[in-house]
């Protein structure tokens, strides 16, 4: 679950004495060891302070909450590392506490690989333990010198064994693909790298038909066209592709496992 940050009315939730409407806070995601820090200010009436109850997935917090500061302490409730948690802040109106770490809540990539592989058919399967958030896999596939993102599995996050699956579509050749996850920090987790070859899977071929504007593949593969400048102007799959649209000029074209063949739009 990617972690929320939200903040709610309660429209008529008062408690005894407090002549004000209560808002709330809620805070979802994942339990990573951490404890959440949150400072308290003064109610706006100047007596107490803003925050009067705290829950953690539906139960009362027995934390001390009546300081300028407190620590809400997840290690009680027995969590896992991630378990999904929900903590609602309650507090009086015309005031507002403030977390000071919702980040420890959001998924980190943390997975380990145990094994992976790709069967004859092209479906390329990898095992992790060690996950604690639910972030997405995406699937890599090594072309034309770079990688490419051809696909994506939605991730378990939680520490068990979990295995996923994914379809390719290999090029001719020796192919390479890895599965990628990327969590707040932005900074990406990578698989080891597996290769496979099909030996079914002949060499492409293309020619360019000037009269129809149409580059021909001798059977379908993924493709990207790019301009003198190296901007992408086209990419998909086919074994047509239809260029009548392009401006006038010089382009360059990526498939199969071919990079920078030539063509000239008139």
């Amino acid at each position: 679950m990617i972690p929320k940050f939200r903040h709610l009315l309660l429209l008529g939730a008062f408690l005894p004495g407090l002549a004000a409407q209560a808002a709330t806070i809620v805070l979802e995601g994942n339990y990573q060891g951490k404890n959440i820090f949150v400072q308290n200010p003064f109610s706006e009436a100047g007596v107490g302070f803003c925050v009067y109850q705290v829950m953690v997935n539906n139960k009362v917090s027995t934390d001390e909450i009546n300081s300028s500061a407190f620590e809400i302490d997840l290690g009680v409730y027995n969590f896992k590392v991630g378990d999904k948690v929900n903590i609602k802040i309650m507090h009086r109106e015309g005031c507002t506490p403030k977390v000071l770490n919702p980040e420890v809540l959001k998924p980190k990539s943390t997975f380990d690989i145990v094994k992976q592989s790709i069967a004859a058919d092209g479906t390329y399967t990898w095992t992790t333990r060690n996950e604690t958030g639910e972030l997405p896999f995406v699937v890599q596939q090594k072309r034309w010198n770079k990688w490419i993102r051809v696909g994506e599995v939605p991730g378990e996050g939680t520490p068990g064994d979990h295995t996923y699956s994914f379809k390719v579509i290999p090029h001719s050749g020796e192919n390479a693909f890895r599965v990628m996850q990327l969590d707040n920090t932005r900074r990406p987790r990578f698989s080891e790298t597996t290769t496979y070859t099909d030996p079914a899977v002949a060499a492409v071929t293309w020619t360019y038909d000037k009269g129809r504007k149409a580059i021909h593949l001798s059977s379908g593969t993924l493709y990207e066209i790019y301009d003198q400048y190296g901007n992408i102007v086209m990419r998909g799959y086919s074994s047509d592709i239809d260029v009548s649209k392009l401006d006038k000029g010089l382009y360059y074209l990526n498939y199969d496992n071919k990079t920078g063949e030539s063509f000239i739009k008139r």
